[in-house]
Protein backbone atom coordinates (compact mmCIF):
# COMPACT_ATOMS: atom_id res chain seq x y z
CA UNK A 1 0.00 0.00 0.00
CA UNK A 2 1.16 3.70 -0.54
CA UNK A 3 3.52 4.83 2.31
CA UNK A 4 2.53 8.61 1.49
CA UNK A 5 1.82 10.92 4.36
CA UNK A 6 0.87 14.19 4.48
CA UNK A 7 4.23 15.99 4.80
CA UNK A 8 4.35 18.40 8.15
CA UNK A 9 5.32 22.24 7.61
CA UNK A 10 9.09 22.43 8.35
CA UNK A 11 11.51 25.40 8.90
CA UNK A 12 14.11 23.80 6.81
CA UNK A 13 14.69 20.70 4.03
CA UNK A 14 15.09 17.41 5.84
CA UNK A 15 17.81 15.04 4.32
CA UNK A 16 15.64 13.73 1.31
CA UNK A 17 14.99 17.33 0.33
CA UNK A 18 18.17 18.32 0.73
CA UNK A 19 20.04 15.55 -1.62
CA UNK A 20 17.24 15.56 -3.80
CA UNK A 21 17.77 19.20 -4.55
CA UNK A 22 21.85 18.78 -4.78
CA UNK A 23 21.23 16.17 -7.51
CA UNK A 24 18.25 18.38 -9.23
CA UNK A 25 21.07 21.29 -9.33
CA UNK A 26 23.37 18.75 -11.23
CA UNK A 27 20.91 17.80 -13.54
CA UNK A 28 19.76 21.24 -14.88
CA UNK A 29 23.86 22.35 -14.47
CA UNK A 30 24.53 19.24 -16.88
CA UNK A 31 21.57 20.56 -19.16
CA UNK A 32 22.78 23.96 -19.14
CA UNK A 33 26.70 23.58 -20.19
CA UNK A 34 24.85 21.16 -22.85
CA UNK A 35 22.47 24.38 -24.07
CA UNK A 36 25.43 26.85 -24.03
CA UNK A 37 27.30 24.40 -26.47
CA UNK A 38 24.50 23.64 -28.77
CA UNK A 39 24.76 19.88 -27.74
CA UNK A 40 22.37 17.78 -28.99
CA UNK A 41 23.14 19.27 -32.41
CA UNK A 42 20.68 21.70 -34.36
CA UNK A 43 18.36 20.62 -37.35
CA UNK A 44 16.09 22.06 -39.42
CA UNK A 45 12.82 20.83 -37.84
CA UNK A 46 13.90 22.63 -34.70
CA UNK A 47 14.89 26.01 -36.69
CA UNK A 48 11.23 25.89 -37.78
CA UNK A 49 10.45 26.07 -34.45
CA UNK A 50 13.11 29.19 -33.81
CA UNK A 51 11.97 30.77 -37.19
CA UNK A 52 8.37 30.82 -35.91
CA UNK A 53 9.38 32.28 -32.59
CA UNK A 54 11.23 34.95 -34.92
CA UNK A 55 8.05 35.55 -36.69
CA UNK A 56 6.59 35.83 -33.35
CA UNK A 57 8.57 37.94 -31.94
CA UNK A 58 8.15 40.38 -34.83
CA UNK A 59 4.36 40.87 -35.05
CA UNK A 60 4.43 38.84 -38.21
CA UNK A 61 3.02 35.58 -37.78
CA UNK A 62 0.82 34.19 -35.01
CA UNK A 63 1.13 30.09 -35.94
CA UNK A 64 -1.15 27.63 -34.32
CA UNK A 65 0.83 25.07 -35.67
CA UNK A 66 4.18 23.50 -36.96
CA UNK A 67 4.42 25.16 -40.22
CA UNK A 68 3.69 22.60 -42.75
CA UNK A 69 1.70 20.39 -40.40
CA UNK A 70 -1.53 21.11 -38.35
CA UNK A 71 -1.61 18.87 -35.93
CA UNK A 72 2.08 19.73 -33.79
CA UNK A 73 1.68 22.67 -31.24
CA UNK A 74 3.89 25.85 -31.25
CA UNK A 75 4.03 26.69 -27.64
CA UNK A 76 7.73 26.65 -27.31
CA UNK A 77 7.97 28.85 -30.71
CA UNK A 78 6.07 31.44 -27.93
CA UNK A 79 7.84 30.60 -24.96
CA UNK A 80 11.43 31.40 -26.98
CA UNK A 81 9.71 34.49 -28.91
CA UNK A 82 10.57 36.78 -26.32
CA UNK A 83 14.00 35.84 -25.76
CA UNK A 84 14.89 35.46 -29.80
CA UNK A 85 13.28 38.47 -30.26
CA UNK A 86 15.65 40.56 -28.00
CA UNK A 87 19.08 38.78 -28.65
CA UNK A 88 18.38 37.70 -32.12
CA UNK A 89 18.64 34.03 -33.43
CA UNK A 90 20.66 32.21 -31.29
CA UNK A 91 20.49 28.05 -30.12
CA UNK A 92 21.12 28.35 -26.73
CA UNK A 93 19.04 31.00 -26.39
CA UNK A 94 15.95 29.13 -28.67
CA UNK A 95 16.67 26.47 -25.94
CA UNK A 96 16.75 28.23 -22.72
CA UNK A 97 12.53 27.89 -21.82
CA UNK A 98 13.22 24.31 -22.39
CA UNK A 99 16.21 24.41 -19.70
CA UNK A 100 13.56 25.59 -16.82
CA UNK A 101 10.73 23.63 -18.34
CA UNK A 102 13.19 20.66 -17.09
CA UNK A 103 13.81 22.26 -13.91
CA UNK A 104 10.09 22.56 -12.92
CA UNK A 105 9.62 18.99 -14.32
CA UNK A 106 12.38 17.42 -11.80
CA UNK A 107 10.72 20.07 -9.24
CA UNK A 108 7.66 18.68 -9.54
CA UNK A 109 8.32 14.84 -9.84
CA UNK A 110 10.17 15.23 -6.43
CA UNK A 111 6.50 16.42 -4.88
CA UNK A 112 4.55 14.04 -6.25
CA UNK A 113 6.49 11.04 -5.90
CA UNK A 114 7.25 12.02 -2.21
CA UNK A 115 3.42 12.87 -1.43
CA UNK A 116 2.55 9.14 -3.55
CA UNK A 117 5.27 7.15 -2.29
CA UNK A 118 8.16 8.05 -0.05
CA UNK A 119 10.71 11.09 0.23
CA UNK A 120 13.88 8.76 -0.57
CA UNK A 121 12.14 7.25 -4.05
CA UNK A 122 11.37 10.88 -4.61
CA UNK A 123 15.36 10.87 -3.96
CA UNK A 124 16.39 8.22 -6.43
CA UNK A 125 13.70 9.29 -9.56
CA UNK A 126 15.58 13.01 -9.10
CA UNK A 127 18.75 11.18 -9.33
CA UNK A 128 17.67 8.76 -12.88
CA UNK A 129 15.86 11.99 -14.15
CA UNK A 130 19.08 14.39 -13.77
CA UNK A 131 21.13 11.93 -15.96
CA UNK A 132 20.60 11.95 -19.35
CA UNK A 133 21.34 10.04 -22.41
CA UNK A 134 21.73 11.39 -26.38
CA UNK A 135 18.32 10.64 -26.62
CA UNK A 136 16.51 11.73 -23.22
CA UNK A 137 18.40 14.85 -23.73
CA UNK A 138 17.67 15.60 -26.87
CA UNK A 139 13.72 15.17 -26.34
CA UNK A 140 14.26 17.48 -23.29
CA UNK A 141 16.23 20.32 -24.94
CA UNK A 142 15.90 20.71 -28.27
CA UNK A 143 12.94 22.67 -29.56
CA UNK A 144 11.20 19.81 -31.92
CA UNK A 145 7.54 20.73 -30.05
CA UNK A 146 6.02 19.17 -27.08
CA UNK A 147 7.29 16.65 -24.93
CA UNK A 148 9.08 19.29 -22.64
CA UNK A 149 6.18 21.28 -21.60
CA UNK A 150 3.48 18.01 -21.29
CA UNK A 151 5.10 16.33 -18.77
CA UNK A 152 5.64 19.17 -15.85
CA UNK A 153 1.85 19.69 -17.20
CA UNK A 154 0.31 16.54 -16.29
CA UNK A 155 2.35 16.14 -13.05
CA UNK A 156 1.17 19.92 -11.80
CA UNK A 157 -2.26 18.42 -13.05
CA UNK A 158 -1.95 15.46 -10.53
CA UNK A 159 -0.76 17.66 -7.81
CA UNK A 160 -3.17 19.99 -8.22
CA UNK A 161 -6.03 16.78 -7.91
CA UNK A 162 -4.36 15.11 -4.82
CA UNK A 163 -3.91 18.69 -2.91
CA UNK A 164 -8.23 19.30 -3.75
CA UNK A 165 -8.78 15.65 -2.36
CA UNK A 166 -6.70 16.46 0.49
CA UNK A 167 -7.91 20.02 0.63
CA UNK A 168 -4.80 21.44 0.83
CA UNK A 169 -5.99 24.21 -1.78
CA UNK A 170 -7.01 27.21 -0.70
CA UNK A 171 -8.76 28.87 -3.80
CA UNK A 172 -10.59 25.76 -4.91
CA UNK A 173 -11.92 27.40 -8.13
CA UNK A 174 -8.63 28.61 -9.31
CA UNK A 175 -7.00 25.09 -8.89
CA UNK A 176 -9.95 23.47 -10.82
CA UNK A 177 -9.25 26.64 -13.77
CA UNK A 178 -5.73 26.07 -13.63
CA UNK A 179 -5.87 21.95 -14.21
CA UNK A 180 -8.67 22.57 -16.86
CA UNK A 181 -5.67 25.13 -18.65
CA UNK A 182 -2.95 22.67 -18.50
CA UNK A 183 -4.81 20.05 -19.89
CA UNK A 184 -6.16 22.63 -22.92
CA UNK A 185 -2.76 23.59 -23.58
CA UNK A 186 -0.68 19.98 -23.61
CA UNK A 187 -3.70 18.82 -25.79
CA UNK A 188 -2.70 21.93 -28.25
CA UNK A 189 1.22 20.92 -27.95
CA UNK A 190 1.06 17.64 -27.99
CA UNK A 191 -1.82 15.13 -28.84
CA UNK A 192 0.65 11.78 -27.53
CA UNK A 193 -0.33 13.13 -24.17
CA UNK A 194 -4.06 12.06 -24.10
CA UNK A 195 -3.32 9.26 -22.25
CA UNK A 196 -2.60 10.81 -19.49
CA UNK A 197 -4.45 13.53 -19.49
CA UNK A 198 -7.81 11.29 -19.91
CA UNK A 199 -6.14 9.81 -16.48
CA UNK A 200 -5.60 12.77 -14.56
CA UNK A 201 -8.95 14.03 -15.21
CA UNK A 202 -10.32 11.14 -13.72
CA UNK A 203 -8.28 11.68 -10.01
CA UNK A 204 -10.18 15.21 -10.62
CA UNK A 205 -13.21 14.01 -10.72
CA UNK A 206 -12.74 11.58 -7.99
CA UNK A 207 -11.08 14.31 -5.95
CA UNK A 208 -13.92 17.06 -5.86
CA UNK A 209 -16.93 15.03 -7.35
CA UNK A 210 -19.90 17.52 -6.10
CA UNK A 211 -17.84 20.49 -6.47
CA UNK A 212 -17.54 20.16 -10.22
CA UNK A 213 -20.96 20.62 -10.75
CA UNK A 214 -20.76 24.16 -9.83
CA UNK A 215 -18.50 26.94 -10.76
CA UNK A 216 -15.42 24.70 -10.21
CA UNK A 217 -16.98 22.83 -13.25
CA UNK A 218 -17.37 25.97 -14.94
CA UNK A 219 -13.71 26.75 -14.48
CA UNK A 220 -12.21 23.83 -15.72
CA UNK A 221 -14.10 24.17 -18.85
CA UNK A 222 -13.13 27.73 -19.47
CA UNK A 223 -9.60 27.06 -18.56
CA UNK A 224 -9.65 23.68 -21.18
CA UNK A 225 -11.51 26.37 -23.68
CA UNK A 226 -8.94 28.69 -23.47
CA UNK A 227 -6.10 26.56 -23.46
CA UNK A 228 -7.59 24.53 -26.28
CA UNK A 229 -9.01 27.41 -28.43
CA UNK A 230 -5.38 28.13 -30.45
CA UNK A 231 -6.59 25.20 -32.09
CA UNK A 232 -10.63 24.84 -32.12
CA UNK A 233 -9.98 28.37 -34.40
CA UNK A 234 -7.37 27.01 -36.84
CA UNK A 235 -10.00 23.95 -37.26
CA UNK A 236 -12.64 26.22 -38.22
CA UNK A 237 -10.73 28.03 -40.90
CA UNK A 238 -9.37 24.82 -42.13
CA UNK A 239 -9.58 23.97 -45.41
CA UNK A 240 -11.66 20.40 -46.49
CA UNK A 241 -9.41 17.69 -45.30
CA UNK A 242 -7.02 19.63 -43.41
CA UNK A 243 -7.87 19.97 -40.49
CA UNK A 244 -5.81 18.33 -36.75
CA UNK A 245 -7.87 15.25 -37.28
CA UNK A 246 -8.22 14.66 -41.13
CA UNK A 247 -4.16 15.14 -40.87
CA UNK A 248 -3.50 13.13 -37.94
CA UNK A 249 -5.31 10.27 -39.53
CA UNK A 250 -3.40 10.39 -42.54
CA UNK A 251 -0.41 10.12 -41.41
CA UNK A 252 -1.29 7.22 -38.83
CA UNK A 253 -2.89 4.98 -41.72
CA UNK A 254 0.31 4.77 -43.82
CA UNK A 255 -0.49 2.32 -46.56
CA UNK A 256 2.11 -1.04 -47.19
CA UNK A 257 2.29 -4.16 -45.34
CA UNK A 258 1.85 -4.10 -41.67
CA UNK A 259 4.01 -5.38 -39.45
CA UNK A 260 3.26 -8.44 -37.23
CA UNK A 261 2.48 -8.21 -33.38
CA UNK A 262 5.90 -9.54 -32.81
CA UNK A 263 7.85 -6.77 -34.54
CA UNK A 264 5.72 -4.19 -33.19
CA UNK A 265 6.49 -5.40 -29.41
CA UNK A 266 10.34 -6.20 -30.08
CA UNK A 267 10.94 -2.54 -31.67
CA UNK A 268 8.61 -1.01 -28.97
CA UNK A 269 9.49 -2.49 -25.93
CA UNK A 270 13.06 -4.15 -26.83
CA UNK A 271 14.21 -0.75 -28.07
CA UNK A 272 11.47 2.10 -27.37
CA UNK A 273 11.45 1.70 -23.62
CA UNK A 274 15.43 1.66 -23.10
CA UNK A 275 15.81 3.96 -25.66
CA UNK A 276 13.49 6.50 -23.89
CA UNK A 277 14.58 5.57 -20.28
CA UNK A 278 18.24 6.48 -21.31
CA UNK A 279 19.79 2.91 -21.37
CA UNK A 280 20.84 2.85 -24.78
CA UNK A 281 22.46 5.43 -27.25
CA UNK A 282 20.92 7.09 -30.37
CA UNK A 283 22.10 3.96 -32.78
CA UNK A 284 20.03 0.93 -30.55
CA UNK A 285 20.26 -1.18 -27.86
CA UNK A 286 22.85 -3.72 -26.61
CA UNK A 287 21.21 -6.99 -25.97
CA UNK A 288 22.02 -6.65 -22.09
CA UNK A 289 20.11 -3.19 -22.18
CA UNK A 290 16.82 -4.65 -23.49
CA UNK A 291 16.26 -6.00 -20.29
CA UNK A 292 14.19 -3.36 -19.42
CA UNK A 293 11.84 -3.49 -21.83
CA UNK A 294 10.83 -6.50 -21.14
CA UNK A 295 10.77 -5.50 -17.19
CA UNK A 296 8.87 -2.35 -17.91
CA UNK A 297 5.40 -4.06 -18.62
CA UNK A 298 5.52 -6.93 -15.42
CA UNK A 299 6.63 -3.52 -13.15
CA UNK A 300 3.55 -1.35 -14.46
CA UNK A 301 1.55 -4.79 -13.73
CA UNK A 302 3.06 -4.99 -10.07
CA UNK A 303 2.12 -1.05 -9.39
CA UNK A 304 -0.94 -1.49 -10.52
CA UNK A 305 -1.67 -4.13 -8.30
CA UNK A 306 0.13 -2.11 -5.52
CA UNK A 307 -2.24 0.90 -6.06
CA UNK A 308 -5.44 -1.42 -6.39
CA UNK A 309 -4.67 -2.72 -2.73
CA UNK A 310 -3.84 0.83 -1.83
CA UNK A 311 -7.36 1.88 -3.23
CA UNK A 312 -9.25 -0.89 -1.71
CA UNK A 313 -7.89 -0.13 2.36
CA UNK A 314 -7.98 3.43 1.58
CA UNK A 315 -9.86 4.92 4.84
CA UNK A 316 -10.35 8.45 4.02
CA UNK A 317 -11.24 10.55 0.57
CA UNK A 318 -7.49 11.98 0.44
CA UNK A 319 -5.78 8.10 0.54
CA UNK A 320 -8.42 7.25 -2.26
CA UNK A 321 -7.20 9.95 -4.75
CA UNK A 322 -3.88 9.26 -3.70
CA UNK A 323 -3.95 5.57 -4.71
CA UNK A 324 -6.14 7.00 -7.83
CA UNK A 325 -3.51 9.36 -8.68
CA UNK A 326 -0.59 6.13 -8.60
CA UNK A 327 -2.77 4.19 -10.67
CA UNK A 328 -3.12 7.50 -13.15
CA UNK A 329 0.43 7.04 -13.76
CA UNK A 330 0.75 3.03 -14.03
CA UNK A 331 -2.68 3.75 -16.83
CA UNK A 332 -0.70 6.63 -18.73
CA UNK A 333 1.62 4.90 -19.04
CA UNK A 334 -0.15 1.32 -20.16
CA UNK A 335 -1.85 3.25 -22.76
CA UNK A 336 0.95 5.62 -23.88
CA UNK A 337 2.85 2.40 -24.48
CA UNK A 338 0.04 0.33 -26.18
CA UNK A 339 -0.91 3.34 -28.72
CA UNK A 340 2.88 3.33 -29.71
CA UNK A 341 3.05 -0.42 -30.00
CA UNK A 342 -0.10 -0.42 -32.41
CA UNK A 343 1.79 1.99 -34.49
CA UNK A 344 3.58 0.33 -37.30
CA UNK A 345 6.57 2.66 -36.89
CA UNK A 346 7.23 0.73 -33.51
CA UNK A 347 8.50 -1.96 -35.93
CA UNK A 348 9.64 -0.11 -38.85
CA UNK A 349 11.76 2.35 -37.32
CA UNK A 350 11.68 2.04 -33.32
CA UNK A 351 15.03 4.02 -33.22
CA UNK A 352 13.62 7.06 -34.96
CA UNK A 353 10.41 6.93 -33.19
CA UNK A 354 11.44 5.98 -29.51
CA UNK A 355 10.57 9.87 -29.03
CA UNK A 356 7.63 9.39 -29.25
CA UNK A 357 7.92 7.09 -25.52
CA UNK A 358 9.64 10.29 -23.32
CA UNK A 359 6.52 10.76 -22.03
CA UNK A 360 7.01 8.11 -19.63
CA UNK A 361 9.20 9.61 -17.81
CA UNK A 362 5.81 11.24 -15.93
CA UNK A 363 5.47 7.57 -14.34
CA UNK A 364 8.57 6.31 -13.40
CA UNK A 365 8.12 6.60 -9.79
CA UNK A 366 5.25 4.34 -10.20
CA UNK A 367 7.53 1.71 -12.39
CA UNK A 368 10.15 1.75 -9.77
CA UNK A 369 7.50 1.81 -6.71
CA UNK A 370 7.43 -2.11 -6.70
CA UNK A 371 11.06 -2.44 -6.92
CA UNK A 372 11.88 -0.15 -4.01
CA UNK A 373 9.19 -1.54 -1.71
CA UNK A 374 10.35 -5.09 -1.80
CA UNK A 375 13.65 -3.71 -1.20
CA UNK A 376 12.69 -2.09 1.60
CA UNK A 377 10.61 -4.80 2.82
CA UNK A 378 13.47 -7.07 2.79
CA UNK A 379 15.24 -4.52 5.44
CA UNK A 380 12.92 -5.49 8.17
CA UNK A 381 13.56 -7.71 11.12
CA UNK A 382 10.16 -9.65 10.48
CA UNK A 383 11.57 -10.39 6.61
CA UNK A 384 11.72 -14.15 5.85
CA UNK A 385 14.27 -16.19 3.65
CA UNK A 386 12.45 -15.61 0.61
CA UNK A 387 11.08 -11.69 1.50
CA UNK A 388 15.24 -11.30 1.54
CA UNK A 389 15.80 -12.77 -1.29
CA UNK A 390 13.28 -10.70 -3.46
CA UNK A 391 14.40 -7.80 -1.59
CA UNK A 392 17.99 -8.05 -2.76
CA UNK A 393 17.12 -9.16 -6.42
CA UNK A 394 14.86 -5.39 -6.92
CA UNK A 395 17.98 -3.41 -5.12
CA UNK A 396 19.95 -5.31 -7.92
CA UNK A 397 17.58 -3.81 -10.64
CA UNK A 398 17.89 -0.90 -9.38
CA UNK A 399 21.07 -0.62 -9.04
CA UNK A 400 21.88 -1.76 -12.37
CA UNK A 401 19.27 0.63 -13.65
CA UNK A 402 21.21 3.06 -12.26
CA UNK A 403 24.45 1.97 -13.55
CA UNK A 404 22.72 1.52 -17.21
CA UNK A 405 21.37 5.19 -16.83
CA UNK A 406 24.94 6.48 -15.84
CA UNK A 407 26.66 4.65 -18.95
CA UNK A 408 23.98 5.45 -21.59
CA UNK A 409 25.32 9.04 -19.94
CA UNK A 410 28.80 8.88 -20.21
CA UNK A 411 28.57 7.16 -23.84
CA UNK A 412 26.26 10.41 -24.83
CA UNK A 413 29.39 12.41 -23.03
CA UNK A 414 32.23 10.89 -24.96
CA UNK A 415 30.35 11.91 -28.47
CA UNK A 416 30.06 15.52 -27.60
CA UNK A 417 33.40 16.61 -29.61
CA UNK A 418 32.09 15.10 -32.92
CA UNK A 419 28.24 16.50 -32.49
CA UNK A 420 29.89 20.24 -31.89
CA UNK A 421 32.45 19.71 -34.82
CA UNK A 422 29.32 19.30 -36.79
CA UNK A 423 27.55 22.42 -35.23
CA UNK A 424 30.74 24.12 -36.46
CA UNK A 425 30.25 23.27 -39.30
CA UNK A 426 27.21 24.12 -39.73
CA UNK A 427 27.86 27.49 -38.74
CA UNK A 428 30.91 28.31 -40.84
CA UNK A 429 28.52 27.06 -43.71
CA UNK A 430 26.35 29.89 -43.01
CA UNK A 431 28.65 32.20 -42.77
CA UNK A 432 30.74 30.80 -46.27
CA UNK A 433 27.28 31.53 -48.25
CA UNK A 434 27.01 35.10 -46.50
CA UNK A 435 30.35 35.90 -47.52
CA UNK A 436 29.94 34.83 -51.27
CA UNK A 437 26.66 37.40 -51.66
CA UNK A 438 24.18 34.94 -51.32
CA UNK A 439 21.16 36.14 -50.45
CA UNK A 440 19.03 33.47 -52.14
CA UNK A 441 19.49 29.53 -52.41
CA UNK A 442 18.74 26.16 -52.86
CA UNK A 443 19.21 23.00 -50.72
CA UNK A 444 17.86 19.68 -49.25
CA UNK A 445 15.63 19.52 -46.08
CA UNK A 446 18.26 19.25 -43.26
CA UNK A 447 20.25 21.78 -44.90
CA UNK A 448 17.60 25.30 -45.47
CA UNK A 449 15.74 26.15 -41.98
CA UNK A 450 18.93 25.26 -40.63
CA UNK A 451 20.41 27.84 -42.91
CA UNK A 452 17.83 30.10 -43.02
CA UNK A 453 17.84 30.22 -38.84
CA UNK A 454 21.86 30.43 -38.80
CA UNK A 455 22.15 33.53 -41.02
CA UNK A 456 19.05 35.36 -39.39
CA UNK A 457 16.71 35.14 -42.59
CA UNK A 458 18.99 37.32 -44.28
CA UNK A 459 19.33 34.07 -46.90
CA UNK A 460 16.26 32.19 -47.93
CA UNK A 461 16.53 28.80 -48.68
CA UNK A 462 13.90 26.63 -51.33
CA UNK A 463 14.07 22.65 -50.47
CA UNK A 464 15.03 20.04 -53.32
CA UNK A 465 15.62 16.68 -53.41
CA UNK A 466 17.89 14.44 -54.86
CA UNK A 467 16.52 14.79 -58.54
CA UNK A 468 16.19 18.89 -58.08
CA UNK A 469 12.60 19.14 -58.19
CA UNK A 470 10.64 20.87 -55.08
CA UNK A 471 10.87 19.03 -51.79
CA UNK A 472 8.88 19.58 -48.63
CA UNK A 473 9.14 23.41 -47.92
CA UNK A 474 7.64 24.35 -44.83
CA UNK A 475 6.84 27.89 -44.94
CA UNK A 476 6.38 28.98 -48.30
CA UNK A 477 7.13 32.20 -48.34
CA UNK A 478 11.05 30.97 -48.45
CA UNK A 479 10.17 29.07 -51.48
CA UNK A 480 8.71 31.91 -53.50
CA UNK A 481 11.65 34.61 -52.32
CA UNK A 482 14.11 31.83 -53.93
CA UNK A 483 11.72 31.27 -56.90
CA UNK A 484 12.01 35.10 -57.68
CA UNK A 485 16.20 35.40 -57.65
CA UNK A 486 17.74 35.66 -61.24
CA UNK A 487 20.71 33.62 -59.73
CA UNK A 488 20.27 31.30 -56.81
CA UNK A 489 22.95 29.30 -55.08
CA UNK A 490 23.21 25.53 -54.46
CA UNK A 491 24.05 23.90 -51.50
CA UNK A 492 24.37 20.47 -51.73
CA UNK A 493 26.05 17.36 -50.07
CA UNK A 494 29.36 16.58 -51.55
CA UNK A 495 28.67 13.43 -54.15
CA UNK A 496 24.82 13.39 -53.09
CA UNK A 497 22.18 12.85 -55.93
CA UNK A 498 21.53 16.13 -56.23
CA UNK A 499 25.04 17.59 -56.55
CA UNK A 500 25.37 15.04 -59.59
CA UNK A 501 22.21 16.21 -60.83
CA UNK A 502 23.17 19.65 -60.44
CA UNK A 503 26.74 19.02 -62.48
CA UNK A 504 24.99 17.03 -64.61
CA UNK A 505 22.69 19.84 -65.92
CA UNK A 506 25.79 22.32 -65.49
CA UNK A 507 27.62 20.30 -68.05
CA UNK A 508 30.65 21.88 -68.48
CA UNK A 509 30.16 24.93 -66.24
CA UNK A 510 30.22 22.50 -63.05
CA UNK A 511 33.45 23.62 -61.67
CA UNK A 512 33.18 27.55 -62.47
CA UNK A 513 29.94 27.53 -60.30
CA UNK A 514 31.64 26.43 -57.11
CA UNK A 515 32.08 28.92 -54.35
CA UNK A 516 33.29 26.93 -51.74
CA UNK A 517 33.19 23.54 -49.75
CA UNK A 518 32.65 23.50 -45.98
CA UNK A 519 32.75 19.97 -44.36
CA UNK A 520 30.50 17.66 -46.58
CA UNK A 521 28.66 20.64 -48.05
CA UNK A 522 30.01 22.28 -51.44
CA UNK A 523 28.05 25.98 -52.53
CA UNK A 524 27.69 26.46 -56.30
CA UNK A 525 26.71 30.17 -58.10
CA UNK A 526 25.82 29.16 -61.33
CA UNK A 527 25.86 31.97 -63.59
CA UNK A 528 22.05 30.89 -64.44
CA UNK A 529 19.54 29.35 -62.41
CA UNK A 530 18.91 25.78 -62.80
CA UNK A 531 15.38 24.89 -62.31
CA UNK A 532 14.46 21.54 -64.06
CA UNK A 533 10.94 21.63 -62.94
CA UNK A 534 10.07 24.37 -64.93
Amino acid sequence: MSTAKRDPVRRRPDAPALVALLLGVAGVGYRLVLTLLTVPASNSDEATFGLAALHIAAGRERPVFLYGQRYMGVLESYLAAPLVGWAGPSWPVLRLPLLALFAVFLWLAYRLTRRLFSPWLAVVVVGLLALGSERVVRDQLTVVGGRPEVKPAVLAMLLLAVALGEDRVRHRWLATGAFGLLAGLALWSDWLIAPYLLVAGVVLVLAVPRELIGWPGVLLVAGFAAGIAPVVKDNIVAPPGQDSLSVFREISTKEGVAPSLAERLRGGLLEGVPLASGLCPMDGCARWAQWFGLLYPVLLVAAAALGLVAYRRAADRAARVRAAAILALVVGAALTLLAYVRSPLAATDPLGNARYLSVLQISLPAVLWPLWLAAAHALRATAGRAARLGGATAAAVLAGLTAATLAGTVAFLAGVPGVRAEEQAARRLADTVRRAGLHEVYGDYWTCNRLIFNTGETVACGVLDGALTPGQNRYPAYWQRVARAARPGYVVDVGSPAERTLRRLLDGRADAAVVAEVGGSRVYHPDRAVRPWR
